[in-house]
């Protein structure tokens, strides 16, 4: 698997707005059909309008087609109005995990 790990901080009073944009613009991995496996959003402790989604593709090449996609650039732009300031971004080989998927283990709540 491969993707990215991205921490940005929501400005202030749009984090509800941003995890149901998030909802929209991602679609579920069996619409998606394009190598997606999953996007998790996760909040900070610290500080709880820093966002951490993490995104899994099942290989690389699945990962750099999608980023070349215009429409994949355009719903960052609509991520990107929720964003108080610029993010970071890791991008991983994500190495074998033990567990159920996260999705199993949560409700759709933030």
């Amino acid at each position: 698997m491969y993707g990215s790990i991205m921490r940005v901080r929501i400005k202030k009073g749009m984090k509800e707005r941003y995890v149901e944009q998030l909802r929209e613009l991602v679609p579920t991995a069996e619409e998606y059909g394009r190598g997606l496996h999953s996007v998790e959003l996760a909040w900070e402790d610290e500080d709880p309008n820093r966002a951490v989604v993490v995104i899994h593709f099942t290989d690389k090449a699945s990962y750099l087609a999608n980023a070349k996609r215009p429409e994949t650039d355009a719903q960052f732009r609509l991520q990107a109005k929720h964003f108080d300031g610029e993010p970071e971004w890791i991008d991983v080989n994500y190495a074998n995990f033990i567990g159920k998927p996260l999705a199993e283990l949560t409700s759709t709540t933030a």
